[in-house]
């Protein structure tokens, strides 16, 4: 087990994959935060979907860790790629068949690539949790709002409490893309169809019915990172979120050791 998990981190910490990632995590990081404090007194919101987030919201315990949750999806998403990418390419290239002649047993090999990358994730959530508290208590003399209560124990919990809850959506996020290679077997298959449908097909469904959001993965794992939101409960979004991951892992692990490891 340590050695398959030696291997799949040595994939993971290449260069243009680990700080590329890394990058990109930033990017969408620093861009939301930066718009919750610039743009809060514009009429258009200042958050996701023109909604408003008020001083008065900024200035609670939970104020320094309202943009880390908010791009907490955005993070999933990016989780979901990796995960899918490095599951999915070891088809393309015909690597599975090498590994499993150093390692036949298939469900090791799949709990060494997981751990990988879910270490991989969680170095991910903890630098842009890092930047994003930053940004926020730098932006908030420009945006007036008061820091008092960010670094009490209440501001302390509401910190150790979101960087869990994003913790929780990312992993699930990428989960789901390594499911989807395992069954599509193809990266840009599984990068497309699993993007595709949280950023469009989901959304599209929502404008029509908005009941339909209830129970989307996509918005049961956004709805974690967030701790709830006012159209669905934390509670029901971790359950039904738990539901997918352990359903969809379940079929995936047993197609992955009856099928062939060819593409």
């Amino acid at each position: 087990m340590i050695r398959v998990i030696s291997a799949e981190w040595r994939k993971l910490r290449r260069p243009t994959l680990f700080f590329g990632t890394i990058g990109a995590s930033l990017f969408f990081t620093g861009l939301t935060t930066t718009f919750l404090y610039l743009m809060i007194d514009s009429h258009r919101g200042n958050s996701d979907r023109g909604r408003q987030v008020s001083r008065e919201v900024l200035n609670l315990a939970s104020g320094s860790v309202y943009g880390f949750a908010s791009v907490g999806g955005l993070l999933g998403i990016i989780a979901l790629c990796v995960f899918a990418a490095q599951t999915a390419q070891e088809y393309t290239y015909g690597t599975f068949r090498n590994l499993l002649v150093r390692q036949p047993g298939r469900i090791r090999i799949l709990l060494g690539k997981l751990i990988a990358m879910k270490l991989f994730a969680l170095i991910l959530v903890a630098i842009a949790a890092t930047v994003s508290i930053s940004l926020s208590y730098y932006l908030s003399d420009r945006a007036k709002v008061m820091t008092a209560l960010w670094f009490t124990s209440a501001g302390f919990h509401a910190i150790g409490q979101t960087l869990l809850n994003v913790t929780i959506s990312v992993i699930y996020f990428g989960i789901m893309g390594m499911i989807l290679g395992l069954l599509l077997r193809s990266p840009i298959s599984a990068i497309s169809i699993g993007v595709l449908w949280i950023l469009i097909i989901e959304n599209l469904l929502g404008a029509v019915k908005p009941t339909f959001l209830k129970w989307m993965p996509g918005n049961q794992f956004t709805t974690i990172a967030q701790g709830g939101s006012p159209d669905v409960s934390y509670s029901h979004a971790l359950t039904l979120g738990t539901l997918y991951v352990l359903v969809g892992a379940i079929i995936a692990t047993v197609l992955f050791t009856r099928r062939d490891v060819s593409n």
